[in-house]
C-alpha cells in the first residue's frame, strides 16, 4: 500500500499530486462486495440473455410486444456488461483508473440505457393499451416492422441525447467552482446542477410515469369490464372458453408488464430524487448513500428476467426448453403452447 505524506491516507495514484483518496476497506469487505456485485452482474447479463435468446429462438414469442420486451432486455444486458463492471470497480476501490474520456463514455452509456429503458416501458404500455382497448385497429396498425422502427428511433435518440448531454457538460453549467474544488485525479463523478437535476426527473420519470400509470389504470378497468361481460353473457362453449382464455392471457400479460414497470420505478426513483435534490442541499448526500442508491437502481436490470420467469408462463416454458436442451443436454419440447 502507498500512502501520502501524512502517512494515513491511501491514494488512487500515489505519485500524482492531485490524486483522489482511495476508499480504505478491509480485505474481507472488498472480497464480499466484489462477490455480491459480480453475482448481480452475472444475473443481469445471463438472465436478460435468456429473454433475448428465447424471443429470437421461438417464433411464437416474436410478437410486437415481445420485440419491445426483447429490446428492453438488450438494454439491461448491455448495462450489465458495459456499465456495471466498471461501476463495481469504482464503488469498491473508490477510484477510477480508466481516464476522463472513458469516464464520460461510461456515464453516457449509463444514461443511454436508463433513458432507453424508460422509453421502452412507455412503448410497452402504449402497445398494451392499443392491444386491449382497441384490438381490431391494433392488429392492422401494430406490426413487427412498425415496432422495429420505433425501437430503432428509441435507441438512436437515447444515444444522441445522453452523449450530447454528458460530453457537452451542459448538466454542470454553473458548478465550475464546486467541480474544481472537489475534482481530483482518479475520480469519475457526475454532478447535476439544479436545472438539469429537475429536468432529469421530469423527463425521465414524471412524464413517462404519468403516461404509463394512466394507461395501465385504463387497461385494468377495461380488462375488468371485459371479464365481467364474459362471465355474465358468455355460455360455456368452445368459443366462450377461447374468449375467456384470451381475456385471461391479456389480463395476465398486462399485470406482468405493469409489475415490470412498478419494479423499475421502485428501483430508480430514489436515485433520481437524490439527483434532483442534491444540488439544492449543496451536494450534502454522503457518497456511500449515493453509491447504494445507484446500485439499487442497477438491481432493476436483474429483476426483469426473474419477473418474466416467475409470472409469465410463456417465458417459463421457453426458459425450460433452452436450459434443458442446450445446457443440460436433455431433449425437451420445442413446441410452446400458450393456453
Amino acid at each position: 500500500m502507498s500512502f501520502n505524506n501524512t502517512g494515513n491516507i491511501l491514494l488512487c495514484y500515489p505519485l500524482h499530486p492531485d490524486s483522489c483518496p482511495r476508499t480504505h476497506r478491509l480485505t474481507v469487505v472488498k472480497v464480499a462486495m466484489y462477490a455480491f456485485i459480480s453475482l448481480m452482474i452475472l444475473m443481469t447479463v445471463f438472465g436478460n440473455l435468456l429473454i433475448i435468446i428465447s424471443i429470437s429462438h421461438f417464433k411464437q414469442l416474436q410478437s410486437p410486444t415481445h420485440l419491445l420486451v426483447q429490446s428492453l432486455a438488450v438494454c439491461d444486458c448491455l448495462l450489465g456488461s458495459l456499465v456495471m463492471p466498471y461501476s463495481m470497480m469504482r464503488s469498491v476501490e473508490g477510484c477510477w483508473f480508466l481516464g476522463d474520456v472513458v469516464c464520460k463514455v461510461h456515464s453516457s452509456l449509463d444514461m443511454t440505457f436508463c433513458f432507453s429503458s424508460l422509453i421502452h416501458l412507455s412503448l410497452i404500455s402504449i402497445d398494451r393499451y392499443w392491444a386491449i382497448c382497441d384490438p381490431l385497429k391494433y392488429k392492422m396498425r401494430i406490426t413487427n416492422k412498425t415496432v422495429t422502427v420505433f425501437i430503432t428511433f428509441t435507441w438512436i435518440f437515447s444515444f444522441v441525447y445522453s452523449f450530447s448531454v454528458v460530453f457537452s457538460g451542459v448538466y454542470a453549467v454553473g458548478l465550475e467552482a464546486y467541480t474544481l474544488q472537489v475534482s481530483c485525479f482518479g475520480g469519475c463523478a457526475v454532478f447535476f446542477n439544479k436545472e438539469w437535476g429537475l429536468i432529469s426527473i421530469i423527463l425521465l420519470f414524471i412524464i413517462p410515469g404519468t403516461i404509463m400509470s394512466s394507461l395501465y389504470i385504463i387497461i385494468f378497468n377495461v380488462v375488468k369490464k371485459h371479464a365481467k361481460v364474459l362471465s355474465e353473457k358468455v355460455s360455456v362453449t368452445t368459443t366462450g372458453v377461447n374468449s375467456q382464455s384470451s381475456a385471461h392471457r391479456e389480463r395476465k400479460a398486462a399485470k406482468t408488464l405493469a409489475l415490470v414497470m412498478g419494479v423499475f420505478f421502485l428501483c430508480w426513483l430514489p436515485y433520481f430524487i437524490a439527483t434532483a435534490v442534491d444540488p439544492f442541499i449543496n451536494f450534502m448526500t454522503p457518497p456511500a448513500v449515493y453509491e447504494a442508491l445507484f446500485w439499487f437502481a442497477y438491481f432493476n436490470s436483474a429483476c426483469n428476467p426473474l419477473i418474466y420467469g416467475f409470472f409469465y408462463p410463456r417465458f417459463q416454458k421457453a426458459f425450460k426448453t433452452l436450459i434443458f436442451t442446450y445446457i443440460c443436454g436433455f431433449t425437451y419440447s420445442h413446441t410452446l403452447t400458450f393456453e
